[in-house]
């Protein structure tokens, strides 16, 4: 299968997912080869007209007050724009920290060649195509995460369009080589860059929005995995099922809430905890009460975050932007991306609300005054069972709120002071990223604890819901119950990997779509 960019189908998060993760192959429509062509057309007519265009005929950020064409020759102006267009991927890879893995990298030139076939860029056909060869070609530019303050991703959009000037490494097939002699070896041509290519290359927030969708793709699998490990203490601690009552909705319309508590009490259809007297309680700790009320408001968050993203998928973000069609070059502010940063600072938020939600609970069950099972939840006495796991469930949930923190509203202004605002998107969607490594584990663990919980209950199988019966069945085959005192740290690494498996859930088990 090849996904066409600029037929009027809109970039959705599973195909990027699918071309970044399974090599799918990209190709531009005509329509988006037609479009990429006369917005490069259309900027050279601009510039024979003697218009002042941004990065083209002036210098860039506090240099915009620099003239670099002279427009006394016209064939030493367009040696002289090659050579700026040429330096400007350059002079702007100034990335550092943490390389971008294959993964990352190729969602960072999707989403960079998707906004070129909207047709606004003024890219040259050359270069369009070259970049496009080298993601169908599987060359990924070494790209360093540090260096974007959100206000188009300069520096990791730079180390990708430097490659396209023959500068720079790249993995290719597991293996880092040069650029210039990967194109050699590869077979791929090199463009000469020409009127505004540098610059459409640089100015987008395409690493950002890359970088989003997959981490969205994640959230959205661990969410599902996250549901059903919700479930599973929900049987373990025998918890009152009244919350998710659909009247509870009814009464208050919390956005996503009767959806959440349907699909919780659907996990557990079929139990005996659905049946009058199964709960222990008449009203539990508030970390299962308010299960589904928090749930919703994660679900809440992140449709919003996918919102934001799949409409920086879909739209152009070039500044200027050249519309033939209205005959207008248009300086704008289009790279702002500070909708995208609010929206994962919620998300992020979110999470860490879950999070601790989740810890409360596994702290509930390892409690004998709370649950009624043995203390740590080990069958013999004087043995410590999953007491220290305690200090590893803090540490995460720490972690995770840490990374949750939002960031500062102020930056340090560049430019001269003429950039003196920042959205910090991509920071903001790196350090999601990272609350996610950290709630993975701690998802792991609420399956670990839950399933153990559960054995000591001595609960037959046949007492547990449809879905949390079958969920307890695949933490039981990649783990044992908890007898003696041992490791538990292969147990966590193991579950914590098949969480992120696309079969971890059937698709009726998942709260979130995936594609």
């Amino acid at each position: 299968m090849t996904l066409t960019l600029g037929d009027h189908t809109a970039l959705s998060l599973a195909m990027l997912v699918k071309v970044a993760r399974e090599d799918y192959p990209v190709a531009f429509s005509p329509a988006a080869q037609q479009r990429i062509e006369q917005g490069y057309a259309f900027l050279y007519q601009r510039i024979a007209s003697g218009e002042q265009i941004y990065g083209v005929t002036t210098g860039l950020g506090a240099g915009v007050d620099t003239a670099v064409l002279h427009g006394d020759d016209g064939q030493q102006d367009i040696a002289r724009l090659q050579q700026i267009q040429q330096r400007i991927p350059l002079a702007r890879a100034v990335g550092v920290g943490q390389l971008a893995t294959r993964d990352q990298v190729r969602a960072m030139m999707l989403a960079r060649l998707a906004g070129l076939a909207a047709g606004y860029s003024g890219i040259s056909p050359a270069s369009a195509t070259a970049l496009l060869q080298l993601l169908n070609h599987g060359v990924h530019p070494q790209v360093p995460l540090i260096g974007s303050i959100g206000e188009a991703d300069l520096a990791p959009l730079a180390h990708i369009g430097q490659a396209l000037t023959g500068q720079g490494e790249a993995e290719y097939q597991g293996e880092v080589s040069a650029i210039a002699a990967l194109a050699k070896t590869v077979g791929f041509t090199l463009p000469l860059m020409s009127g505004k290519d540098g610059l459409a290359l640089v100015s987008s927030n395409a690493a950002s929005v890359g970088l989003a969708a997959l981490v969205l793709s994640d959230i959205a699998q661990l969410i599902n995995a996250h549901t059903g490990a919700i479930a599973l203490s929900f049987e373990a601690f025998r918890a009152n099922i009244s919350p998710l009552s659909i009247w509870a909705s009814h009464i208050r319309p919390l956005p996503g809430g009767a959806q959440s508590a349907a699909h919780l009490l659907s996990l557990l259809t079929g139990g005996t905890l659905v049946q009058a007297g199964g709960a222990r309680l008449l009203q539990d700790p508030l970390s299962f009460r308010c299960a589904a009320s928090v749930l919703a408001s994660v679900q809440q968050a992140f449709n919003h975050a996918r919102e934001a993203t799949e409409l920086e998928l879909n739209s152009a973000d070039d500044n200027p932007a050249l519309i033939a069609s209205a005959d207008l070059v248009l300086a704008n502010a289009n790279f702002d991306a500070t909708h995208l940063a609010l929206a994962f600072e919620a998300l992020g938020l979110a999470l860490a609300r879950q999070a601790s939600c989740a810890a409360e609970r596994m702290m509930k069950l390892m409690s004998a005054s709370a649950s009624g099972l043995p203390r740590f939840l080990t069958p013999h006495s004087g043995q410590t069972g999953f007491a220290t796991l305690q200090k590893t469930i803090s540490a995460l949930t720490s972690d995770i709120v840490h990374h949750a923190s939002p960031m500062s509203a102020i930056t340090i202004p560049v430019a001269d002071r003429v950039e003196d605002y920042a959205a910090q998107s991509m920071a903001i969607v790196t350090k999601t990223a990272r609350l996610v490594e950290s709630l993975r584990y701690l998802v792991a663990i609420e399956l670990l604890v839950a399933a153990q919980a559960v054995d000591l209950r001595a609960l037959p199988v046949s007492d547990l819901g449809s879905g949390s019966a079958a969920i307890w069945r695949r933490v039981r085959t990649l783990v044992a119950p908890l007898d003696e005192d041992r490791s538990s740290a292969a147990d966590i690494a193991r579950l914590a990997s098949a969480i992120r498996t696309p079969d971890w859930l059937s698709a009726d088990e998942q709260l979130l779509e995936t594609d």
